[in-house]
């Protein structure tokens, strides 16, 4: 059996880049990422939206910020993602 090393498992975490649209909790942003997709019937280009609750320690990114945010173990009932940079503010 080959040992896996814990850094080489962060490669395998999902990222994803969005906007934040709300801080008011504590610790916590709401993150909206907008993806591009084709219609599954008529292949059109649509965009789809989907919000993420992320973990923010410091509560560093602000309403309007473009963040980086990246998958974990669950931290509450809706929050399984955390706040890796803020990309531009």
């Amino acid at each position: 059996m080959s040992e896996q090393n814990p850094s080489s498992e962060a490669g395998l975490r999902k990222t994803r880049v969005g906007v934040v649209t709300s801080d008011a909790m504590a610790k916590t942003i709401v993150v909206e990422v907008r993806r591009r997709v084709p219609h599954p019937r008529f292949r059109k280009i649509v965009k789809r939206t989907s919000k993420f609750f992320a973990h923010d320690e410091e509560g560093e990114a602000k309403v309007g910020d473009r963040v980086l945010i990246e998958e974990t173990r669950p931290l509450s009932k809706k929050k399984c993602w955390r706040l890796k940079e803020v990309l531009s503010h």
